[in-house]
């Protein structure tokens, strides 16, 4: 990293924009297993949010991979590159005021406490989607435990890399029993006690 960068301080603040927009900025950061239900979990909520009349966004998993990380893969180190990448942007989303909403396997304790650092204790919810391997497996919406079963993807976390799950989540979800719709129930009720949503 070059040394000759200077941050230049906008005159406008998190608190102006928390004001504008009113609401407190978070990042919801969805980790579970791949068919665990976190792309369509964030989708849901950034509707629920939005209707409500939040400002918010979702950084998908696969969406980033065509874009900002589209040149990393999933060896461990790549990983939590991905996650670091995705970190910052969701850190930039609460400084403009807004509701980042994070779906990403994230297998790693480390990295995710690396994420929980770069944004901020402050506004990080950490959900897990506890859904269990053998429902993710039977749902298998894009088939890749098939694949990863018969040794066509290396590094597929849950059957040839491993899911290091949280330990302390803000919020668990397990969606083999709960609806999407209870799902969303239970994160915008636990965001508009952590964060006094207007």
């Amino acid at each position: 990293m070059t040394t000759n960068l200077t941050w230049h301080n906008t005159c406008i603040t998190s608190e102006d924009r928390a004001k504008l927009y009113c609401q407190r900025p978070a990042t919801v950061w969805l980790t579970g297993l791949s068919g665990a239900g976190k792309s369509t979990l964030a989708f849901a909520l950034e509707k629920e949010l939005i209707l409500g009349g939040y400002a918010c966004y979702v950084l998908d998993g696969d969406n980033v991979r065509h874009g900002l990380s589209r040149d990393l893969g999933f060896s461990p180190e790549a990983r939590k590159e991905n996650i670091r990448r995705v970190a910052e942007v969701s850190r930039l989303f609460n400084d403009a005021g807004l509701i980042a909403i994070s779906a990403f396997i994230s297998p790693y304790r480390e990295d995710r406490e690396m994420a929980r650092r770069i944004i901020g204790e402050d506004r990080f919810v950490e959900t897990h989607l506890s859904t269990p391997i053998s429902e993710c497996e039977h749902r298998d919406p894009k088939g890749l435990y098939a694949k990863a079963r018969a040794g066509k993807i290396p590094d597929f976390t849950g059957v040839s890399a491993p899911y290091e799950a949280p330990e302390h989540a803000g919020v668990t979800l397990d969606t083999s029993v709960l609806s999407v719709a209870e799902s969303v129930e239970r994160m915008v009720e636990h965001l508009r006690e952590r964060f006094q949503l207007c």
